[in-house]
């Protein structure tokens, strides 16, 4: 019964409904009270500058603050809105960690309004995120200086599964605050060439999430009309039947535990190697990234003596 007639410029509507129930959880008090507006977009990429965007154009504040390090493609998002960009300390090289302090006193010093962007899970490049206690320090800074999160949300069931995974961004909308939530398909159901993504933006009251949702058909109409059909209905798909679901959960969890596997058994032979230096970060690092304190010279080495190819960066 499936054909390949054009969508609505917000996409599927029972996608957009299962995405939203996916990272904000069935239960969700916004979901319930109508204070999400869900649009689905060309993948996560396409959710981070449609909400770019929107922000540029209807909010009021045009700072917007990312993570050192952050996912390459992050500035150019955001510059192509014309907003302004500042970082916050994330990445500690002494101890291959979190530079938590450094966060805190950075968004403790950030204009009120300022927009916030974090990684919910699996951060990229680092693989380092906060805990669950260091996100509601996070959150509690952010609700009282007023600042305006937007969640990129690659990786939900990379790390853990997919309730943890979403913890942040579910803590953030428990408190009746807004915040941006962008999602991308691509890695958690390898659909990379699909294009499958939905910006979410979590309002205070249904009327500001409809009006919301006008002016993002605003912003869709002029630049692509309308999303493609095939990936969006096979997300759909899977997300709506209770089999399919589980199958999918199930598989994910076989990925992630690799991940963990894969970590330990490096982590094991650096040290039967009697490789110098502390490489427990290694262990300590989740998702599909690890920034692993070497050097561009020494990355430079692996790639000519042992074809081992990574970033220059580590």
């Amino acid at each position: 019964s499936a054909d390949k007639e054009y969508l609505p410029i917000t996409g599927l509507p029972e996608f957009n409904k299962l995405s939203a129930k996916l990272i904000f959880g069935a239960d969700s008090p916004a979901i319930k009270e109508n204070r999400v507006s869900t649009v689905q977009c060309l993948s996560g990429s396409g959710s981070l500058r449609i909400g770019a965007d929107f922000l540029a154009k209807h909010y009021y504040q045009h700072t917007v603050y990312l993570s050192q390090p952050t996912y390459g493609n992050h500035p150019n998002f955001f510059a192509a809105a014309g907003l302004a960009m500042k970082t916050y300390h994330y990445y500690d090289p002494k101890t291959n960690g979190l530079d938590f302090q450094g966060m805190l006193q950075d968004l403790g010093a950030a204009p009120s309004g300022a927009i916030v962007l974090l990684q919910a899970s699996g951060h990229n490049p680092t693989g380092i995120d906060p805990t669950a206690q260091q996100w509601e320090q996070i959150r509690q800074l952010m609700r009282l200086k007023r600042l305006l999160p937007f969640f990129d949300c690659a990786y939900q069931g990379f790390v853990m599964n997919m309730d943890a995974d979403a913890l942040p961004v579910r803590m953030f909308v428990a408190d009746g605050g807004e915040c941006l939530v962008a999602q991308s398909y691509s890695k958690t159901m390898g659909l990379y060439g699909e294009r499958v993504g939905a910006l979410s933006v979590v309002c205070k009251t249904t009327d500001v999430a409809s009006r919301v949702e006008s002016q993002l058909k605003l912003l869709i109409r002029p630049m692509y009309s309308n999303p493609p059909i095939h990936g969006a209905s096979i997300v759909t798909a899977i997300l709506k039947d209770r089999e399919m679901y589980s199958q999918w959960v199930t598989e994910l969890k076989q990925l992630t535990d690799r991940i963990a596997t894969l970590r330990q058994q490096l982590h094991l032979a650096l040290l039967d190697r009697g490789t110098p230096g502390d490489w427990s970060h290694i262990t300590r690092q989740v998702g599909m990234f690890s920034l692993t304190g070497l050097n561009a010279e020494q990355v430079a080495f692996l790639i000519k003596e042992y074809h081992i190819y990574m970033s220059p960066d580590g």
